[in-house]
Order: structure tokens, then C-alpha cells, then sequence
């Protein structure tokens, strides 16, 4: 079996239950913090939407530098709407599914590296960078925001199991 093929189940059930907790996002917590050193909901829940979309880039390129020197850094995209939010989702999860799929063993097995300022973060096989740096970073995220939403009495969806809610 290729490697693409092994990879495609647990990314499209990550996706799937990370979609079922992005639509629950409340517009007008937007703002809310659990703490003041904290990142807001609604910017928590736009990087999580936009995470999918690193996939293109891992399949693509060698390496990403977040903030290469003498270069733009990277600059998050904000939050604007639920509704944004899960647009913007959507179209990450297609075409990061469609690079997978599209994505022969010996290119997976590329080495692809994280830099920030020029520094290497990490380098990993391509294959290992959609699940640690793509897959693995929203699932992260997806429990902080399960906790944001449980504090404000979102009811929360399944996401391993059954919650307190479903």
C-alpha cells in the first residue's frame, strides 16, 4: 500500500472531528481569553483552520522558514466569522488531501525541514512532517480550543468518544 494511502484515513477523520469543533466557534467570544497570556479564541480557532494548508508546502518545498532573514515573517490570518473560519478550513482540508493523495513514496520519504530565522527547528522525512507538523500541531490546538469552549459552555462534539454533551 503507499504511504499516501496510510496517511489519508487519519488525516480525513482528524479533519472531519477538527471541522465538527470549528463549527462550533461563537462569534461573539471571538475575543475571549482563559488568561491574559493566552491567544484569543477566534485567533486560536483561525490558526487552526489554517493549519491544513501547510500540508501544500510540505509536499512542495524543502524547508519552511517561518521568519527568514531579511524576509517577511509569517503573519496569521485573523479571525472574521464563523462561517470565514470553516471556508477557509474546507478549502485547506481539499487541497491538502489532494497533494496527499497525489504524493508518490519517494517524495514522502524527501527530507522537509521547519526553520525560524534561518535556524532548522526540525527535519523529518515529508511524511513525518504532515503528521507531526500539520496533523499532530491541530490536534494540539483542537484540545486547547476544546478547553476554551468548555469554559464557555459550548457543548463540545465526539471527538475519541463520546463528552459530557453527546
Amino acid at each position: 500500500m503507499p504511504i499516501a494511502q496510510t496517511l489519508l484515513p487519519e488525516f480525513d477523520h482528524e479533519m472531519a472531528t477538527t471541522r465538527s469543533l470549528l463549527e462550533r466557534v461563537p462569534e461573539e467570544k471571538a475575543d475571549w481569553k482563559p488568561h491574559p497570556k493566552s491567544t484569543a479564541l477566534g485567533a486560536l480557532a483561525a490558526h487552526i483552520a489554517n493549519l491544513p494548508s501547510m500540508g501544500v508546502p510540505v509536499l512542495s518545498l524543502t524547508e519552511i522558514d517561518m521568519n527568514p532573514p531579511g524576509g517577511p515573517g509569517f503573519s496569521p490570518p485573523g479571525f472574521t466569522s464563523t462561517a470565514a473560519l470553516l471556508a477557509t478550513f474546507d478549502e485547506n482540508v481539499r487541497k491538502t488531501r489532494e497533494a496527499i493523495s497525489g504524493a508518490t513514496d519517494d517524495a514522502l520519504k524527501v527530507t522537509w525541514s521547519l526553520k525560524n530565522g534561518g535556524q532548522t527547528i526540525f527535519s523529518v522525512p515529508r511524511a513525518a512532517a504532515l503528521r507531526t507538523f500539520m496533523m499532530n500541531h491541530v490536534i494540539h490546538h483542537r484540545g486547547q480550543l476544546s478547553v476554551y469552549l468548555r469554559l464557555n459552555d459550548v457543548p463540545l462534539p465526539s471527538i475519541y468518544g463520546p463528552t459530557a454533551d453527546s
